[in-house]
């Protein structure tokens, strides 16, 4: 793990003192809020990264963003900023927006590509082989692995077994916001989020599973979402150990 980075008055704000501002910042951090991690499919906000954000009276918007470590993958950070970009500029009523990452050793090359809309490639030239579409639907298929664990646990723990699991539509689920949240990622994939649609597909292809190979399935869902759970509980301790953030163990 890389050594502390010291923090800046910026990265010290809390939630509480990014929306206290003449201008609301409401919007922008709602707006914030749907931009995902794509390896741990949490939005940026609950994870910490949002640093700072601001919005004057003009409808200038400036955000500042900032990861667990100085050497987090630059395809990974990349793909934040761009969203966080997008998700800003269609606010209403942002007229410019500055999306930049800090304390970042690729934060240069990453903020300016995002500002000038150039894409992966391009602001790494000579290192990137391409753009990261590819990367971005093996995450969201990650996370429809994910949210089809947490779903079938239920149905599980009810008894439900591979005959039944293999069968029962998206219709037929009980609704919570676990279902919701596993139709949203599947409409990014393109794969089927109707009523009649069957819960368990194949993530790559959208094929459906077969009673045999049902319990395989589960076990990937399951392994999957652990290690992203995981992961997200490595994060937030990691950037609380770099920013000095309380945790709720220090609140206690």
């Amino acid at each position: 793990m890389p050594g502390r980075q010291p923090p800046s008055k910026t990265l010290n704000w809390s939630t509480r003192n990014m929306t206290a501002t003449a201008v609301s910042t409401t919007p922008l951090l709602t707006a914030l809020g749907m931009v995902r991690d794509p390896e741990l499919d949490e939005p940026i906000t609950s994870l910490g990264f949002v640093a700072a954000c601001t919005l004057s009276p003009g409808g200038d918007a400036e955000v500042r963003l900032r990861l667990p470590t100085y050497f987090c993958a630059p395809n990974f950070a990349y793909l934040m900023v761009a969203d966080a970009y997008d998700a800003v500029t269609a606010v209403p009523g942002v007229r410019t927006a500055r999306v930049l990452l800090e304390d970042h050793f690729a934060a240069d090359a990453i903020n300016g590509g995002v500002a000038a809309q150039a894409g992966f490639a391009q602001s790494f030239d000579g290192e990137a082989i391409g753009e990261l579409h590819d990367l971005r639907r093996d995450f969201l298929r990650k996370a429809v692995l994910a949210g089809t664990d947490q779903v079938c646990r239920a149905l599980r723990a009810a008894g439900a077994d591979p005959e039944f699991l293999c069968a029962i539509t998206l219709g037929e689920v009980p609704p919570s916001a676990a279902l919701e949240r596993l139709r949203q990622r599947r409409a990014e994939l393109g794969l089927p989020v109707g009523d009649n649609a069957l819960l368990l597909v194949d993530p790559a292809t959208g094929d459906p599973v077969s009673a045999q190979a049902v319990p395989l399935h589960l076990r990937r869902a399951r392994v999957t979402a652990i290690s992203m759970q995981a992961n997200g509980g490595i994060c937030r301790g990691m950037l609380r150990q770099r920013y000095d953030i309380p945790g709720e163990e220090d609140s206690q």
